[in-house]
């Protein structure tokens, strides 16, 4: 994919409204293109293949959106937090007449990657220039399918996007089969992984938590996903995803779920809450 006139994305470093945005080509890859915001990276987008997820947390929720319904049946998403769209992109081309919203605040990003990573021609894709809490709030009840968090202030979750009472407005959007899918990094003993999981787990009946073996362990800085619904989740299917993936992961739920939880209390609206910022040498930074 190209963009009008015949040129393609280019390499280069972008002024947006949170800071700095750097575009960087993958030389092992034909169309492959990683976004960064503040040195950190966001996205990483295969123009040429949209089903090519090169993220381990991306691999993930590709799979937990995978199991969540047969093969090719549409979804109605919400994605809080945009970047270079990956997933939007990857349910547009697995799930053929999906409809799906990006809610993104940071129109110089927007208009950055519609410039040099289109989305153009993204099927049923609308971006909305809107932060998540403020764009979930306008959706109507049961509206959707999937509601997909995956927003960074560069590298740190945005914590009003963690509390019980945003996870609550994100339950009254989807239907009663419809699933939440939540991206949260943290390190050294998982306490704030440990009281978003708590906080989904309060919402939804059925939760489970997925990543890196050595991250969930608290052992170093990562990446989890975290997903929840009010109806059963396909536990085994997942189990056997994340086990024989490219990067092996682990699949917490159930009794394991409880115990990983205990003594976290679910996050709230008007707390001192600080998320967890990433070592420097985790993505090169000095």
């Amino acid at each position: 994919m190209v963009r009008k006139g015949g040129q393609g994305p280019r390499p280069d470093r972008y002024r947006i409204a949170g800071g700095e945005a750097e575009l960087l080509r993958d030389a092992d890859r034909d169309g492959g293109w990683m976004l960064l915001v503040g040195g950190v990276p966001q996205s990483y987008v295969d123009l040429s293949d949209p089903t090519y997820l090169d993220f381990e947390y991306m691999r993930l929720m590709g799979d937990v959106v995978d199991a969540l319904a047969e093969p090719g049946a549409a979804f109605d998403a919400v994605h809080v937090g945009g970047a270079g769209c990956t997933l939007p992109r990857y349910l547009a081309a697995t799930r053929p007449g999906s409809r799906q919203i990006v809610l993104e605040p940071d129109g110089e990003l927007v208009r950055l990657v519609r410039e040099q990573l289109p989305v153009k021609g993204v099927r049923g894709l609308r971006i909305r220039v809107t932060d998540g809490r403020t764009g979930i709030a306008a959706l109507p009840d049961e509206a959707d399918d999937l509601v997909v968090m995956d927003a960074f202030a560069e590298a740190s979750m945005p914590v009003e996007l963690a509390t019980r009472e945003f996870v609550q407005d994100v339950a009254r959007v989807l239907r009663p089969g419809g699933a939440y899918l939540v991206n949260v990094a943290d390190g050294f003993r998982l306490p704030f992984a440990r009281r978003v999981a708590a906080t989904v787990r309060s919402v939804f009946r059925h939760t489970l938590l997925m990543g890196d073996p050595g991250v969930l362990r608290g052992r170093r800085f990562g990446n989890l996903i975290v997903a929840a619904s009010r109806a059963p989740l396909p536990v085994p299917e997942l189990t056997r995803r994340a086990a024989g993936g490219l990067a092996r992961a682990r699949l917490v739920a159930g009794d394991d779920l409880t115990a990983f939880c205990a003594g976290a209390a679910p996050l709230h609206d008007g707390e001192e809450i600080t998320a967890p910022v990433p070592p420097p040498q985790v993505f090169g930074r000095s």
